[in-house]
């Protein structure tokens, strides 16, 4: 089984650096670290990140590949996840299936995950068991099979699994439907599962080209959390991931989008749907554009789909116009994002009706901003959380390295909550200003077969 989702070291990295230098990112004097991550890099390129955490004698060990769904040729959609799959098929020193059997035999848990902008692979073991699962993921780093008589089998798999989570899931297919037609030309409206036909189509030359290009220590980052020093993991690391060959980084430009100058609309039937959803989508920067920018939107989005207390609550839910609201904000990715907002109608509440709320809504927010009591409500709750990320035994190893794959900079996790807590009401309601821009969205509906929106 595998997850598909879409979220620093600073020497080699020219964003992270640009990034490292800006004065959003200089933490006050009194602000603490979140995590105290140490870092170190091997001479093979690969970056190591180490989160000391030792309340038990147990570690988190990912590595995470800078390449993900967006970063596949045209017309092969999904290849980044099915390699994914492949990774788990064995080396010439692990049969099929063997990586997983030996975790679980030594009470240990693993699985990976694709992204648009990454991939990563994880193991949950005791902390005298690091030495392990590093000799074997450095192992399927370099010496990956990638048998014919493997690959067709798991094309199979994965067809079932977009077959089961897509093709049965009309919510699904609605926000694989929204990608494609919110990103008129950037790669982030593919399918991370890819598209039927170009899954069927994937031949081995390509993935083991793919694998060749992308999984070197030089395009990696090795992250562990948990009871462990820094001067143990490194020297576990140049005793095996060491031995991997040298490899550079991977050059990242991808298609970019036109403008976006244009309302536009997408309305999906689908007869097993009983109630509409509403979902609207607005381009919007990444962090590598601007922090200041990136921290207010992810401020706005909390204000505005957070809950009971969120003003799309009190103005959707609360009158009785729909059953759930919410909003969303990717900010931490290689290349420009979305900004969205989603809501049900109760039963017997026109679609019509509910957008026009919403609209009132941002029309009122646009025109008077937001207040500070509003944003000061929202900053309590998002660094309360902070707290909590500290608590988790991948918390931090997710958070980092989700961070350093698309080359931001270790501060930008590390004293996020610092920055985060000086964001003001002006910073916010510029920001909603600058993106919730009607003439540049999308609106999408998905309703019953028999419902016109």
């Amino acid at each position: 089984m595998t997850e598909i989702e879409r979220r620093r070291l600073l020497a080699g990295l020219p964003a992270a650096a640009a990034l490292a230098a800006s004065p959003a990112l200089a933490p006050a004097t009194s602000a603490r670290p979140v995590y105290g991550a140490e870092t170190f890099r091997l001479a093979n390129g690969l970056q190591g990140v180490v989160i000391p955490m030792r309340r038990a004698p147990v570690v988190a060990h990912m590595v995470w590949y800078r390449v993900g769904g967006a970063d596949e040729p045209p017309g092969l959609s999904g290849m980044a996840h099915f390699l994914e799959h492949l990774m788990f098929k064995g080396t010439p020193k692990i049969g099929p299936g063997q990586f997983s059997r030996r975790i679980a035999r030594e009470g240990g848990r693993d699985n990976a995950f694709t992204g648009h902008d990454y991939t990563a692979y994880f193991q949950q073991v005791a902390a005298d068991r690091l030495e392990l699962v590093m000799g074997m993921e450095a192992d399927r780093m370099a010496n990956i099979l990638l048998d014919p008589k493997d690959i067709e089998p798991e094309r199979q798999v994965i067809l079932e699994e977009r077959l089961q989570i897509v093709e049965n899931n009309p919510r699904s297919r609605f926000r694989e439907r929204l990608a494609a037609s919110f990103y008129l030309n950037h790669p982030y409206g593919r399918p991370i599962i890819g598209w039927e036909h170009e899954i069927r189509a994937i031949p081995r030359e390509a993935l083991l080209e793919f694998h060749r290009r992308h999984y070197g220590p030089g395009n990696a980052i090795l992250v562990v959390q948990g009871d462990v020093t820094t001067e143990r993991v490194a020297r576990l690391a140049e005793a095996t991931y060491g031995a991997v060959p040298a490899s550079a980084r991977v050059d990242r430009r991808r298609p970019q989008d036109p403008p976006h100058d244009s309302e536009r609309r997408l309305v999906l039937r689908d007869h097993r749907v009983r109630e509409p959803s509403l979902a609207r989508l607005y381009p919007a920067p990444h962090a590598h554009a601007s922090v200041e920018m990136s921290d207010a939107l992810e401020v706005l989005s909390h204000l505005l789909g957070s809950g009971p207390a969120s003003l799309m609550w009190k103005a959707l839910v609360d009158p009785g116009l729909a059953a759930s609201a919410a909003a969303s904000y990717g900010g931490d990715s290689v290349d420009p994002s979305e900004f969205a907002l989603y809501a049900n109608p109760r039963p017997g509440v026109a679609p019509q009706t509910l957008e026009a709320a919403l609209d009132e809504l941002l029309a009122r927010l646009l025109a008077d901003g937001v207040t500070e009591a509003e944003v000061a409500r929202s900053l309590r709750e998002i660094v309360a959380k902070s707290v909590f990320a500290r608590d988790s035994l991948m918390g931090g190893a997710r958070t980092i390295g989700a961070a350093l794959a698309v080359d931001l900079p270790l501060e930008y996790v590390e004293f996020w909550p610092s920055r985060i807590a000086s964001v003001t009401a002006q910073q916010v309601t510029e920001a909603a200003r600058a993106v919730l821009r009607r003439d540049a969205s999308l609106t999408g509906w998905l309703v019953p077969a028999e419902a016109r929106a």
